[in-house]
């Protein structure tokens, strides 16, 4: 068995290579949440404190321009998300990615160099347009070029880069925060760190393939051809590779059949079509509301407001955070995402999340800590907030085997070629608003609500992302051009005896050319 494991990881190399490289651009979407809103130099140079007139601190500045320096690069990346789409059709998922990745780079450098709040907005926008393009074409790039044996652990992937990204961030704030708490480091290093993997990406992109499904798609067979055995590490003319490709193009010419002469109506509302882009949405929106966000893009203020008061603690409290997180993506996407099924995963996870939640929420209400400015204390965190830390690392453990990495595999698999890229930008498109609409409410929710703001997100993980789980069809093991059969498109015996007649096609034409290399 470990056998066959090493050799499916050998013979898809490219695949992985792929992987690698593209998710370096979703590396940036996770380091671009950790945030440098809560360094006291930060909110003293940009001005976010205030004071009412009893002297005591006034924390509505604060939180609305935190919210903002996060929130702005979500709005940025909601539009990218839905401009990506027709390009990402036009010119191909590499080009697309590449160009954007250029957008990203010119925000992070904006970011970077920025003087006051304004030029921080407009580098988090243009960033955030660069990272909401990435996020939509890059799982579609990706899934489109893995085989369905392993597609769920490539794709699962992205949410291995995220949190490696998510971690990174921690442990540069904490290092800056730190080491030079006094230094507009404290917020240009984060910032410009960005570029790294922006230009890991870029350069790498130079070395990758364009998708054999998006060249079919456009008519460019030969090319697709070439690809695929490129990235299978075969022959254009074995049998797997020509029923593969005999399978895409069976996929891409009933679509286009179906499809003839009509537009983006029925490319959301043909059959079998709308009920895709209504999981694609509802998906994303469950996965923002499931808690992890809030406590990803504000960790050392949630951590402060459990007990680890002073900043060193709360810091260091997240940058643990991110490494269970990193730890535990990385072991379900490995070695679970294949084995457990997509439903089944989701399910736990959400009973999983919901019930550390109403704990924590319950340790919070009973034991609530001393209410000390978290910037200067220098406290050692009590027995209930060590217990409410740990229950978050749980709850993470959790997040991570289920509604961190399975929404964008599943979208991914869902989609056929002719729409996944409306359906990867539709996705995208939500969890990209819904994260905006998170991240400027969390400051506001934390300070008004506070325990109750863990049991709110209880209730959405059992209520509405459990059930949810349990509603929507498996896809584990199945190919792409499969869940057109699934979700009703065509017959199961229409598909087969269109994969039949392609495939008798392509050995016709393969063999004809190489029937005197035949030994």
């Amino acid at each position: 068995m470990k056998g066959q494991a090493v050799d499916s990881i050998f013979k898809n190399i490219r695949v992985y290579w792929l992987a690698f490289i593209v998710y370096w651009g979703i590396v940036l979407f996770g380091y671009d949440t950790g945030g440098v809103v809560s360094a006291p130099l930060f909110q003293q140079r940009f001005d976010l404190i205030r004071f009412k007139p009893d002297g005591t601190s006034d924390p509505k500045r604060a939180n609305n321009v935190s919210s903002n320096v996060v929130s702005v690069l979500q709005a940025g990346a909601f539009f990218g998300a839905l401009g990506s789409a027709p390009i990402s059709s036009r010119i191909g998922r590499r080009m697309t990615l590449f160009g954007f990745s250029i957008i990203f780079v010119v925000g992070a450098i904006l970011t970077t160099v920025a003087n006051n709040l304004a030029e921080i907005y407009a580098g988090r926008v243009i960033s955030g347009i660069g990272i909401g393009a990435i996020s939509a074409v890059a799982p579609a790039y990706v899934s489109e070029c893995s085989p369905k044996e392993v597609r769920g652990r490539i794709t699962g992937l992205f949410q291995i880069m995220v949190a490696f990204g998510v971690m990174i961030s921690y442990f540069v704030n904490f290092g800056v925060g730190i080491h030079q708490p006094n230094s507009p480091n404290v917020w240009r290093i984060p910032f410009g760190f960005q570029l790294v993997p922006a230009g890991i990406m870029v350069l790498g992109l130079l070395t990758v393939k364009e998708s054999p499904r998006w060249l079919a798609s456009v008519g460019r067979n030969e090319e697709a051809l070439e690809n695929l055995a490129y990235l299978r590490r075969d022959r254009p003319d074995s049998t797997d590779v020509l029923h593969e490709m005999a399978e895409i193009d069976a996929a891409i010419l009933e679509e286009r059949e179906a499809r003839k002469g009509l537009g983006l109506k029925e490319a959301f509302f043909g059959k079998g079509n709308f009920i895709r882009f209504v999981i694609a949405f509802f998906i994303f929106f469950l996965q923002q509301w499931a808690g992890q966000n809030s406590v990803n893009y504000y960790a050392p203020q949630i951590f402060a407001s459990i007990g680890f008061t002073a900043r060193k603690n709360s810091l260091l409290a997240s940058g643990i955070y991110g490494v269970v997180k990193l730890v535990a993506t990385s072991l379900f996407i490995f070695f679970g995402v294949e084995t457990l099924g997509r439903r089944i995963s989701l399910f736990i996870s959400a009973m999983g999340m919901g019930t550390l939640f109403f704990i924590i929420g319950a340790i919070l209400k009973t034991h609530p800590p001393p209410a000390i400015d978290a910037n200067h204390a220098a406290a050692n965190p009590p027995p209930a907030s060590k217990a409410m830390a740990a229950m978050l690392y749980i709850y993470v453990c959790f997040y991570s085997m289920g509604w961190g990495p399975l929404p964008w595999v599943y979208v991914s698999d869902i989609f056929p070629t002719r729409t996944r890229h409306y359906g990867l930008a539709l996705a995208s498109a939500s969890q990209w608003l819904w994260n905006f609409v998170v991240s400027k409410v969390t400051p506001t929710l934390n300070t008004d609500l506070g325990y109750k703001m863990f049991l709110m997100f209880a209730a959405i993980n059992v209520g509405g992302m459990a059930v949810f789980s349990l509603l929507i069809p498996e896809t584990k093991g199945r190919s792409l051009e499969e869940m057109d059969v699934i979700f009703g498109s065509i017959s199961s015996e229409q598909r087969q005896s269109d994969i039949d007649r392609r495939e008798r096609e392509f050995n016709r034409i393969s063999s004809h050319p190489s029937s005197s290399e035949k030994v």
